[in-house]
């Protein structure tokens, strides 16, 4: 029986999602060891992998379940009991056979939390702080991310992917409350292209760059800059199967 879970993790905790041999500090590794202390010994598969330090309100995630566990209230509430206080279950379902949480996505979202108030500690994993930044010069700009682009300037060295090609659907900035928020929306993202795109902005918010250079680095002229924001402020928010 197969079943689709949307959890939420602080990623401040973790060395990213992906499993990986050399520690076990990792979500997937982390929700593993959970399945398998219930006698669950099936491999998980995400929606999308995230970085070090990058955090979800609602990742996707599917695995396959033993005929016996059908209780599926029972299952989350076992499983949130050992994963706390890193990670939350908050549902889980049952889906078709052939459900695949990443190649049945067809739009993800993230967004990007900024604050320009005075850096706190209890905040420093979950926020970026920035000062003396003119958001209206971003308002701006960021809607030139939107469309069909190859985004080869816009992602991490030593990506292993057949096509840099993605669509930006949505890409905007509000505020909430004391904080400014980027949103993004596509039907990928490549390794790290978020927080390339962020760290683009917020020069454009300094005055080091503008929107001449942002096109000429969206069309594949000419590289201007690769350096990124930090993790901390990032969130996948949302994954879209319909």
């Amino acid at each position: 029986m197969r079943v689709k879970s949307i959890i939420a993790y602080d990623g401040s905790r973790f060395f990213g999602f992906q499993s990986q041999k050399h520690t076990q500090k990792t979500v997937a590794n982390t929700l593993q060891k959970a399945l398998k202390s219930l006698q669950i010994h099936s491999k998980i598969t995400a929606s999308g992998r995230t970085d070090t330090g990058v955090h979800a309100t609602a990742q996707v995630i599917h695995f396959d379940l033993p005929t016996y566990w059908s209780d599926l209230e029972k299952l989350r509430l076992h499983l949130n009991k050992r994963l706390f206080p890193s990670i939350r279950i908050k549902k889980i379902m049952i889906v078709s056979e052939d459900f695949h949480a990443r190649y049945s996505a067809k739009r993800r979202a993230y967004r990007y939390i900024l604050s320009e108030q005075e850096p706190n500690p209890f905040e420093s994993n979950y926020v970026t702080f920035v000062k003396n930044i003119d958001f209206e010069k971003i308002k701006e700009a960021i809607t030139l991310f939107e469309g069909r682009y190859d985004f080869k300037y816009f992602q991490k060295s030593g990506s292993d992917v057949k096509s840099s090609v993605r669509e930006i659907y949505k890409a905007k900035l509000y505020k909430y409350k004391n904080y400014k928020i980027f949103y993004f929306e596509a039907n990928g993202f490549l390794r790290s292209q978020i927080r390339m795109m962020v760290d683009f902005l917020l020069k454009i918010g300094k005055g080091e760059m503008g929107q001449k250079e942002l096109k000429e680095q969206l069309l594949c002229k000419k590289k201007y800059s690769t350096s990124l924001a930090p993790p901390y402020g990032l969130y996948l928010c949302k994954v879209i199967y319909n």
